[in-house]
């Protein structure tokens, strides 16, 4: 056996292909890992309402990391193990710093520890599947009346990497931003939340250290997760800044990159 305990990925663009669709390859080798008792947990930018999509394609749903670190979800218990937001005082702090340094910004927010999830009017919705757990806000105050586990920032005048370096330099160190979007939006969290901070609350619960970790990732927001674990795998389609730091590279997500590294690491 490799001296790795248990193996944490992220799911688009990672674990599962583009059409969304889990492959039966990578099911099996999830499954194998169970039965040999290494555990894999979910490390993803959703939140956790978008995490049924892909249980309802597994037998047994997987423990996540979910907003990029800001809420621990056991799927068994439907529970949130932790929760970190950004207060209210922060999202005021964050949303005025935004607004002065992007004109044409349009803000969003993860609320209810990512059950629900509230947008203003010139937000580019997208069909999000539950519309109950959706909705336009009615005021630009209401954005920053409650915690949130993630504040999203939208532009139409930048390029993806531009825009998040913007978006950083803006908000130094008040608050974490990160993408992992192909387009110019940035993820926004709490000071020191990070899918690394998420995953080692999760393992130090349960006994497992940084060097027992494999994990997967293909997104500048994969990159504080694959600078802590163990050993570090880029998928194939990859961003550059997530090639240049992993320790390795594995196939694309098409090509089932995590199930094919997996099988020859853990020898199925």
């Amino acid at each position: 056996m490799p001296p790795f305990r248990l193996v944490a990925s992220d799911i688009d663009g990672t674990l599962i292909r583009t059409d969304g669709t889990l492959s039966p390859r990578t099911i099996g080798v999830l499954d194998q890992l169970h039965s040999r008792g290494v555990p894999t947990v979910l490390v993803t930018g959703r939140p956790v309402r978008w995490l049924r999509q892909l249980y309802d394609q597994m037998a047994e749903p997987l423990p996540a990391v979910c907003a990029n670190g800001a809420v621990v979800y056991d799927p068994a218990a439907d529970k949130i193990l932790r929760a970190a937001p950004l207060s209210v005082e922060l999202l005021l702090d964050v949303t005025q710093q935004l607004r002065e340094a992007v004109p044409d910004v349009a803000l969003a927010v993860e609320v209810e520890d990512g059950r629900s999830f509230w947008y203003e009017e010139k937000w580019p919705l997208h069909w999000d599947g539950e519309h109950k757990q959706v909705r336009v806000l009615s005021s630009p105050e209401e954005l920053t009346s409650v915690p949130a586990v993630k504040l999203l920032a939208r532009s139409a005048s930048y390029e993806p990497d531009e825009f998040a370096a913007l978006i950083s330099s803006t908000l130094g160190e008040v608050a974490v931003a990160t993408h992992s979007s192909k387009s110019a939006l940035v993820e926004i969290s709490a000071a020191g939340v990070t899918k690394a901070a998420g995953l080692a609350w999760f393992c130090e619960r349960d006994g497992f250290t940084a060097e027992d970790v494999v994990a997967f990732g293909d997104m500048p927001n994969d990159l504080p997760l694959l600078a802590w674990a163990g050993r570090s795998v880029a998928m194939g389609n990859a961003h550059p800044a997530v090639r240049e730091v992993a320790d390795e590279v594995t196939l694309t997500n098409d090509e089932d990159g995590v199930a094919v590294y997996l099988e020859k690491l853990f020898d199925l």
